[in-house]
C-alpha cells in the first residue's frame, strides 16, 4: 500500500504543479482514488481531516467577504494612496504596507482579492502598467501574511497541529517578518524604478480620487469592523481566554450571519480552496497510513544524524524550494505530520518556525507558489496584462532568496543557539 499511496501522492503533486485542471479537482480526484483502494476505515481517514483548520477557513471567508460588502477595505486602500499625493514610490510603499498589514489578520488570498479592484482603477486612471503594482502585492502579502496564525493557509495548518496560538505565531515570527519587509520594499522600489516615473498631470489625477461614495453601506460598515476587531482581540487573548481561534472566528462568523442572506453569505466562501483542502488532507492521510511519514522522518533524522541546528535548516530551506514549485498547502500538509514524527528525536518548536517561514515566504519565488500568487496572475491576465513565469520569478526569487537568508540568521540565533 506504501507504493499505491506514493503514487497518488506524487501524481497529485504533478498535476497541481502543472496547474492544467482545477487544484480542487486533483485533490478530490486523488482523495477518491486513496480511500477506494486503501480501504481505510471511516474514522480513521475522517481523523486526518483538520476540522478546526477548515472551520477558522470558512468562518474568516464569511467574516471578511460580509465586511467588504461595505466597501471598508476599499476605502482604506484609497485613503493611503490619497496621502502619496501621486508620488509613485509612495503610492508602491503604500501598496506593500496595505497588502503586509491586511494580510497578517485576514488572510493574503482576501487581501489580493481587495486590492485588485484598486489598482487597476490606478493603472487605468494614469494609463501606466500596473504589473509592478501587482507583483508587489503578491510579494507583500505573502510576507505580511507569514506573521500570524491566520494570514497564510499553512500556518493555520501549523498552528493546529503544534498547538500554537495567534499570539504565538506573532511573537515569534512578526521580528523577523518586519525586518524583511522593511528590507524588501526598497529593493523593489529600486528593480521597479524605470516604471515607477509619473507626469505631474498623472500624480494630480491621484489627489482628485473621490473617497466618500466608497462605503456603500455605513450599518454594515460599523458592526463587521467591530466583528472582526472582536475576533482579531479573542485571538490575541487566547492564553488568556483558552478557546480556540476556529471557535473565536466561527462565533463571529455566525453573529454577522443573522443579519444576511445566508445563501448569498454561503456563495462567497472559497469551497475550492476548502474541498482541495479536505482532499489533500485525506491524500496526506493515506500516505501516513501506508507508513509513509515514518519513512520520511527517519531520512531526515538519517541525514541531519538527529542533530537540531542542522534539521531546522534543512526544513527551512527545502521549504523554500519545494513551495516555490508547488503550491505551499499541499507541501505544508505532508511535513506537518514528518516533524510531529521528529518529536521523540529532538526538540521541534523550532522546526515548526522553520516550516512557516519555508513554506510562506517560498511561495513568493515563483507564480504557482501561493494561492494569492495565481489570484492575481490570473486577474491580470483578465484585464489584458500578461505576467509571464520568468518576468514573476525574477523578482520572486530575488525577495524570496534574501528572505530565506534572514529567517535562517533569525532562526540561529533566536532558537539554535
Amino acid at each position: 500500500m506504501l507504493i499505491f499511496s506514493s503514487i497518488i501522492l506524487i501524481a497529485t503533486y504533478i498535476l497541481i504543479v502543472w496547474d492544467r485542471l482545477p487544484k480542487a479537482t486533483i485533490a478530490m480526484t486523488g482523495a477518491a482514488i486513496m480511500l477506494l483502494f486503501q480501504h481505510m476505515p471511516e474514522k480513521v481517514a475522517f481523523s486526518h481531516i483538520d476540522f478546526s483548520v477548515i472551520i477558522l477557513l470558512v468562518s474568516m471567508m464569511i467574516i471578511v467577504n460580509i465586511a467588504a460588502r461595505s466597501g471598508v477595505f476599499k476605502w482604506t486602500a484609497f485613503e493611503m494612496l490619497k496621502y502619496t499625493k501621486g508620488n509613485p514610490k509612495l503610492i508602491m510603499l503604500s501598496i506593500g504596507l496595505f497588502m503586509a498589514l491586511f494580510s497578517a489578520f485576514l488572510d493574503n488570498v482576501t487581501t489580493v482579492v481587495l486590492i485588485l479592484p484598486v489598482i487597476f482603477v490606478i493603472s487605468q486612471e494614469l494609463e501606466i502598467d500596473p504589473v509592478p503594482f501587482l507583483i508587489t502585492a503578491i510579494l507583500a502579502s505573502n510576507i505580511g501574511g507569514t506573521a500570524t496564525l491566520i494570514g497564510d493557509p499553512p500556518n493555520i495548518m501549523i498552528g493546529s497541529a503544534a498547538g500554537l496560538s495567534f499570539m504565538d505565531f506573532l511573537r515569534e515570527l512578526a521580528p523577523v517578518i518586519i525586518i524583511i519587509f522593511i528590507v524588501s520594499m526598497p529593493l523593489l522600489l529600486f528593480l521597479f524604478r524605470k516604471s515607477l516615473v509619473f507626469t505631474q498631470s498623472q500624480m494630480d489625477k491621484i489627489k482628485e480620487i473621490d473617497n466618500k461614495a466608497t462605503i456603500t453601506d455605513k450599518v454594515l460598515m460599523i458592526r463587521s469592523t467591530i466583528v472582526l476587531g472582536f475576533v482579531i482581540l479573542g485571538f490575541i487573548l487566547h492564553d488568556f481566554i483558552h478557546v480556540d481561534a476556529y471557535i473565536v472566528a466561527l462565533l463571529g462568523a455566525s453573529f454577522l450571519m443573522l443579519f444576511e442572506t445566508s445563501k448569498d453569505v454561503i456563495h462567497e466562501v472559497e469551497w475550492t480552496t476548502i474541498f482541495f483542502f479536505i482532499g489533500l488532507f485525506l491524500i496526506v492521510g493515506g500516505f501516513a497510513e501506508a507508513g509513509g511519514i515514518k519513512i520520511l522522518a527517519h531520512q531526515i533524522i538519517n541525514i541531519t544524524g538527529g542533530e537540531q541546528k542542522i534539521a531546522a535548516m534543512l526544513i527551512l530551506w527545502t521549504s523554500g524550494f519545494f513551495s516555490a514549485i508547488i503550491d505551499n498547502i499541499p507541501y505544508t500538509a505532508t511535513m506537518v505530520p514528518i516533524i510531529q514524527e521528529l518529536k521523540p528525536v529532538m526538540d521541534i518548536y523550532p522546526l515548526w518556525w522553520a516550516l512557516s517561514l519555508g513554506a510562506c515566504l517560498g511561495g513568493n519565488a515563483t507564480i504557482v507558489g501561493a494561492a494569492a500568487n495565481v489570484i492575481v496572475i490570473e486577474a491580470a491576465y483578465s484585464k489584458g496584462y500578461k505576467i509571464s513565469f520568468i518576468r514573476f520569478m525574477k523578482y520572486g526569487m530575488f525577495i524570496t532568496l534574501i528572505s530565506l537568508i534572514i529567517s535562517s540568521i533569525y532562526i540561529y540565533l533566536k532558537f539554535l543557539i
